[in-house]
């Protein structure tokens, strides 16, 4: 896996940090493949001899069967361990550089797509009231005027988080939705050719909006999150990319766009890291977004119908400060889309197929999508 991108905004590392930063990534992909098959093993022997072929035993149950177990408790710590160590690898290269990468987020404004921030919109509580992925002040929090630091770290601790999984620039999220989206609405779009507005939900820094300038080179795209700082990095970097994209700080519950203003309303990794009254709140928002005829697509890292992937989810709901990804497998998809307004049989609910090319191996590790598909 490279640690390193070569757009304009990545922040450099010095040799001591990026081999800091190489270790952890390398100690990551031993604890969560190598390490932890041995849980996988605990859960034949102890859970799924109760359960039917194909069913998948309750999180919870499968939970308490392994939390005595020692390699459990050995492979928990060093995933817990390993996380912390994510940002005191990266954080303080980060910050060593920040000055000169606020003036390079500066430079890149005006030249491609737009900033649009809003100091008055709130963080959901459900952001707020953790660090979010342990990270520390989370992803929200402003250490400086025109702040970066956030963005900045994310696009390198994500690098080592994903372990080589999501394709050099991070965006095999973006493409797979899309991907999926093409092999089951091979018309969607305004006029059948293709999406002319899109809207992605939670971008973060935008690592899966920016497939869709590609994919979709005449549309207009839109991006939104409540972290300024985020969005700072993340528009400098799509520049930086030669990628048209207009961000915005908003809220996904309640966005200031007009009725009807999109054909396409996705999100990538969003749902997780809401709430079930944020979930409910979002999909309704989405129906209102959508034109006639739109697609509204969540995809989410979430597999609830197998159990090694739903007990690994579940643990990190409680060990790696994600509160709703152990609660989101057990929604009912199909009835939040009909709470939010769209028909029963304008439903779907399918996984994604990685896109990112390369066999998978202890490198490159195989991820799971769950998508959540609704047509107006």
């Amino acid at each position: 896996m490279r640690n390193n991108s070569d757009h304009a905004m990545f922040a450099d590392a010095t040799h001591d940090e990026q081999s800091a930063q190489s270790f952890i990534k390398t100690l990551r992909v031993f604890s969560s493949r190598s390490f932890h098959s041995g849980n996988n093993a605990l859960l034949k022997k102890k859970v799924l001899p109760h359960y039917p072929d194909g069913e998948c035993p309750p999180r919870r149950e499968m939970r308490t069967a392994l939390e005595d177990e020692p390699h459990n408790k050995w492979w928990s710590s060093m995933m817990r361990t390993t996380q912390e160590m994510l940002y005191d690898t990266v954080g303080p290269s980060i910050e060593r550089q920040l000055p000169n990468l606020i003036e390079r987020a500066k430079s890149m404004r005006g030249k491609s797509g737009s900033l649009t921030l809003d100091d008055s919109v709130e963080i959901p509580p459900y952001l707020s009231a953790v660090d979010m992925h342990c990270k520390p002040g989370s992803y929200q929090q402003e250490m400086i005027e025109d702040d970066v630091f956030a963005g900045a770290e994310f696009d390198r601790t994500f690098r080592l988080y994903s372990m080589g999984g999501l394709g050099p620039n991070l965006d095999d999220m973006g493409f797979t939705l899309v991907a999926w989206m093409r092999k089951h609405f091979q018309d969607a779009g305004a006029s059948n050719n293709g999406p002319q507005r899109i809207l992605d939900m939670g971008c973060t820094v935008g690592h899966s909006t920016l497939p869709y300038c590609d994919l979709f080179p005449d549309a207009e795209i839109h991006a939104i999150d409540v972290a300024a700082t985020c969005l700072r990095y993340g528009h400098a970097r799509a520049v930086a990319m030669d990628k048209e994209v207009h961000f915005s700080q908003q809220d996904a519950e309640h966005t200031n766009f007009e009725d009807g203003s999109f054909d396409l309303v996705v999100s990538h990794a969003i749902m997780h890291e809401t709430s079930r009254r944020a979930i409910r709140a979002i999909f309704k928002e989405c129906h209102r977004l959508l034109a006639p005829g739109g697609l509204m697509i969540h995809m989410d890292g979430i597999t609830p119908d197998k159990p090694f992937d739903k007990y690994y989810s579940d643990w990190m709901s409680i060990n790696n400060n994600e509160p709703y990804l152990g609660t989101v497998q057990d929604e009912d998809f199909v009835g939040i889309c009909e709470q939010a307004g769209f028909d029963t049989d304008k439903v779907q609910l399918g996984e994604g197929e990685p896109q990112f090319q390369g066999k998978p191996t202890d490198d490159k590790p195989v991820y799971g999508y769950l998508v959540v598909c609704a047509e107006k």
